[in-house]
């Protein structure tokens, strides 16, 4: 096997948005570092079904509400 082939894994700190800690092995940073998380599945919406807001970007709602408005869906 050649050498230097494989990337250094150590061990890190990982602190959600809620103060919980755990450690993990990574090739991010240094041994001992610790990883601040700005977002992380206890506070993103795509893992916890929060609030779901459609946004409108560029009127493309609105123009699709009144384009299919008479429908009567």
């Amino acid at each position: 096997m050649k050498k230097d082939t494989h990337p250094d894994y150590h061990t890190i700190k990982v602190v959600m948005t809620n103060g919980t800690e755990f450690e993990t092995r990574t090739t991010w940073g240094s041994e001992g570092d610790t990883m601040n998380l700005d977002i992380d599945p206890t506070s993103h919406p795509a893992w916890t079904g929060g609030d779901r807001q459609l946004m409108d970007r560029g009127g493309r709602v609105s123009r699709f509400n009144k384009k299919y408005e008479g429908l009567g869906i």
